[in-house]
């Protein structure tokens, strides 16, 4: 059975060796909102990027060497994975266009030297203007980009936000899939950093479904009903809330309307066309959880994902998991491990 992981990391592969590179990345992390980013070394000797929030609290770690096709291919050829789409983990809600460029052309040399096993997703600002929209046209016309990558909220602003309307229209007529990674941590973010688990896991599940309920509420999608959405961490749980979160009347006559009953409909319709999840490492969730999330949601709606090389181990074991201990159909596990992603970013497999 044909294996597509969807949640490949990438940076540039000379990220740590290359000076301009390097410091558009640690340049762009806003330090007057708290981020801190710098380079230290790991006990084995390995540079890594460390981004912390507040000072202290370390959210991401990215580390030399897990970021070149070669680290890619031999991790796909040891968990049986036959084809992976890239994208940027977190960064790409900072970087400016110019780092952008040299970003998106070394997924394309990646791309090409993977011999057909990799595939790209372009990293673009998403402020609208002509020279921002140029490089996502370059990225898809150019350098064959399968889909659009986009962090889930950039500073307070979750994608509903009309500012993005003009990027998101763009991305509605070229017709292709966007991912939309999780950042660091949620917009609100201050109950959840006192424990590493709890920041680093729940905080990205709290991103994630928070942005999928602002665009599901926000009536973006009848604007631009184009529009195909992939996020990370499950939608942030959003099979748990499908039914919660679908506005519901009251069978009886109430004193108070406090919940708005109307939109169901509309919003049932939203999560048929509009919403997909990427199942980051679906073995964490735990075999109830996933099997649950694929009978509410829909076997069509789930593709999978590692988040490799957070942990190598990720890829291995999600792959054994969703083949092997996931009690579904053959034909619910072939669209969650290739099926999905071949329709929705038209791979040529």
């Amino acid at each position: 059975m044909t294996v597509v992981d969807i949640n490949i990391h990438h940076l540039p592969e000379d990220l740590f060796s290359n000076e301009k590179i390097l410091n558009g990345f640690l340049d762009s992390a806003p330090r007057g909102f708290g981020e801190i980013a710098r380079v230290a070394t790991t006990a084995q000797g390995k540079q890594q990027l460390v981004l912390e929030k507040p000072a202290g609290y370390q959210n991401l770690n990215y580390v030399d060497g897990d970021y070149s096709v070669e680290a890619k291919l031999a991790a796909m050829d040891d968990a049986g994975v036959d084809y992976g789409v890239m994208r940027v983990p977190v960064w790409q809600e900072w970087l400016p266009l110019d780092i952008c460029r040299e970003v998106n052309d070394n997924a394309a040399d990646i791309v090409k030297r993977s011999n057909g096993r990799l595939f790209a997703t372009a990293c673009v600002p998403p402020w609208g203007g002509k020279e921002n929209i140029y490089e996502l046209e370059r990225c898809v016309h150019e350098l064959g980009a399968v889909g659009v990558q986009l962090a889930c909220h950039y500073g307070q602003l979750y994608l509903d936000d009309p500012v993005f309307e003009p990027y998101l229209k763009v991305i509605e007529k070229l017709d292709v899939p966007v991912v939309v990674h999780h950042t660091p941590l949620p917009v609100e973010w201050r109950s959840v950093i006192d424990y590493t688990n709890l920041r680093r896991e729940y905080g990205r599940i709290l991103d994630q479904g928070t942005a999928v309920g602002r665009e599901l509420f926000s009536g973006m999608f009848d604007r631009m009903p184009g529009l195909r959405f992939i996020h990370t961490m499950m939608g942030g749980n959003w099979f748990a809330n499908t039914a919660l979160l679908t506005p519901h009347a009251s069978n009886k006559a109430e004193a108070l309307d406090r919940l708005d009953p109307t939109g169901g409909e509309k919003i049932k319709s939203y999560l048929e066309q509009n919403i997909f999840f990427d199942m980051t490492h679906p073995h964490s969730w735990g075999k109830d959880q996933v099997e649950a999330a694929i009978k509410i949601n829909g076997a069509d709606h789930y593709l999978f994902g590692s988040s490799f090389p957070v942990f190598y181990g990720w890829m291995s074991q999600g792959v054994e998991f969703v083949k092997n201990e996931l009690e579904i159909s053959d034909a619910e596990r072939e669209l969650v491990l290739s099926g999905n992603a071949a329709r929705l970013f038209n791979l040529p497999i």
